[in-house]
């Protein structure tokens, strides 16, 4: 796996209350290996990531997805809970709950049943596009979209501009994006087996198959036949005598939150 994803993932404090940012403070754009859920306490922070910005303030809930990458920035400072969640392949959403500060005790003492009680709690939102940069973040992520030169003509804005604004906002050139959204989207289909890798390879936009193994090495560290062949040994593990509370909080949070 990537090391600096690796390294990530790792230092990031799970189960903990922490001030994640105080007033004024920015975290320029980064990348966590693994899915984790951010539970806001109080105060508030602006996330522009690979599903979009959002504005969350004490209550709201941002689901980090596998290979999530984000900057964030707070005028007024945030207290977070960071709570593991289990791996899935869908996107990074942004949710709310009831009782944050419940959850947040709960995941001190037993991170499993803090998972299962935001799941329950869990009730998605949704918020418009800030400005052009989120637009555009929008089509980029999409399954065909167009070149900066051809968006930015059909706008009215020069290309220089679209680069510059989107670099501002998300913290990450538009063609890098692009080419990011894609690696994700690809690891998503091969984790979850929807076809051969040649076949996800031109169904994901992709050149040719080497193309596909370039980029979602460079996203995640691995290549699409060890994706493959690790998907496979976990489906492999989805049997009763796996039934602890562990897999179960799984079983919850994909049918509550992964897939409702």
């Amino acid at each position: 796996m990537n090391q600096n994803l690796q390294y990530l993932s790792a230092a990031l404090p799970m189960g903990s209350v922490r001030p994640q940012l105080v007033d004024g403070e920015f975290i320029p754009r980064h990348y966590h290996a693994l899915p984790y859920a951010a539970i806001i306490l109080e105060g508030g922070y602006e996330e522009a990531g690979e599903s979009g910005r959002w504005r969350v303030i004490a209550g709201d809930v941002v689901v980090h997805a596998p290979f999530s990458a984000h900057r964030n920035y707070s005028a007024h400072g945030a207290r977070v809970v960071n709570l593991p969640i289990p791996p899935y392949a869908g996107e990074s959403q942004c949710g709310c709950i009831d009782d944050p500060e419940r959850i947040a005790r709960l995941a001190a003492r037993d991170p499993i049943e803090a998972l299962i009680e935001m799941t329950e709690r869990w009730r998605t939102t949704t918020s418009g596009p800030i400005d052009e940069a989120d637009v555009l973040a929008s089509v980029l992520k999409g399954p065909n979209p167009p070149s900066i030169e051809a968006w930015s003509a059909q706008s009215g804005y020069s290309r220089h501009t679209v680069f510059r604004h989107f670099r501002a906002a998300y913290g990450v050139g538009p063609n890098r994006y692009r080419v990011e959204a894609r690696a994700r989207r690809a690891w998503r289909m091969i984790v979850m087996g929807l076809g051969t890798l040649a076949e996800i390879a031109a169904t994901a936009g992709f050149a040719d198959q080497a193309h596909l193994q370039r980029d979602v090495k460079a996203l995640t560290g691995r290549t699409p036949a060890a994706w493959r062949r690790f998907a496979a040994m976990q489906h492999s593990f989805n049997t009763p005598e796996t039934a602890t509370r562990q897999h179960w909080s799984c079983v919850a949070f994909n049918r509550g939150i992964a897939n409702p």
